[in-house]
């Protein structure tokens, strides 16, 4: 049975996540202690005390998951539990180049560290939101984003799964498209708290910032296939993944075709690894027939068994 490994994004984060992999494990306790260092700021004590309205700051919530995720998946690789493939939501899809052995957890941290600051900065400048609309299909929603564009910058965001779409762009624009949303008959349309128009034109400073970095790193080809958000294809060399991530910033994140891509690839048991249940509900809503577990602390990596 083929096995992918899925890495979450924003919004997974909880306070005291990774608590048990600090006070437990070698690789957890030197991570953690490494990402104080290079945060400059004691990420550990926000990650495990909060308050949560801190740890929900995007400069602290990306490095965070991406913390603990990194750790997990690492911990994997010891017990020798190797993917056939693996995709990251956003954020995500930089804790699983890691697991690839694309750049190491500290290069990773660093692009994560500049990655947040660079969105949270670009959001401060360019006032941005973004919103969930359950219930509509894809040409549904790109039609309602085609009637907002004189009310300012809207686009699709996130097609995360069957009827599940985010959108982003100027906060009017948003307004707008939400309600014409509930015109349109969405079942429901939620405006979600975060602190700028991820994946979309608003994140153009941003992008500039994160380029100016990438190309200044090196990056390794990939040991096995990583789906990237925004082709929803696999990658592998180390030009295109250099590539994908550039161009995620500013472009919609592709799950829904990740996963189902994945699924045709022959991928029938997925993990979700790190905070949260996100991704194994999206996996669930795309496709009911496949397996769907997480991990998320010491005790899972220690007692999951490749099926």
């Amino acid at each position: 049975m083929k096995t992918a490994f899925l890495f979450p994004g924003q919004a997974s984060q909880k306070v005291g996540m990774g608590l048990d992999l600090y006070q437990n494990t070698e690789l957890g306790k030197k991570y953690f202690d490494l990402a104080n260092e290079i945060m400059e700021v004691d990420l550990k004590d926000i990650i495990f005390n909060g308050p949560d309205e801190i740890l929900k700051q995007t400069q602290f919530t990306q490095p965070a998951i991406y913390l603990v995720s990194v750790i997990l998946g690492e911990l994997l690789l010891e017990n020798n539990i190797t993917p056939f493939c693996a995709a990251g939501h956003s954020l995500g899809e930089y804790s699983a180049l890691v697991i690839s052995g694309a750049f190491n957890f500290e290069t990773g941290l660093k692009l994560v560290k500049l990655r947040a600051e660079s969105m949270q900065q670009a959001g401060e400048i360019m006032n941005g939101t973004m919103a969930a609309i359950i219930g509509l299909d894809k040409s549904m929603i790109e039609e309602i984003c085609r009637q907002c564009q004189e009310k300012g910058i809207v686009v699709p965001a996130n097609f995360n799964a069957p009827g599940q779409i985010v959108i982003s762009g100027e906060v009017e624009a948003i307004k707008y498209a939400m309600n014409l949303a509930k015109e349109t008959g969405a079942r429901k349309v939620i405006k979600l708290n975060v602190s700028g128009a991820f994946h979309s034109p608003l994140m153009t400073k941003a992008k500039k910032t994160l380029t100016d970095k990438l190309n200044s790193i090196e990056i390794s080809d990939a040991n096995f296939p990583i789906y990237s958000n925004v082709t929803a294809k696999p990658v592998t060399k180390s030009q295109d993944i250099k590539l994908r991530l550039i161009e995620q910033l500013d472009n919609a994140v592709l799950w829904h075709d990740t996963i189902s891509n994945m699924i045709q690839a022959g991928v029938s048991n997925f993990v979700e690894i790190g905070p949260g249940k996100v991704l194994q509900g999206l996996t669930k809503r795309i496709n009911g027939n496949v397996n769907s577990t997480g991990i998320e602390t010491n005790i899972d990596v220690n007692s999951y068994t490749d099926v």
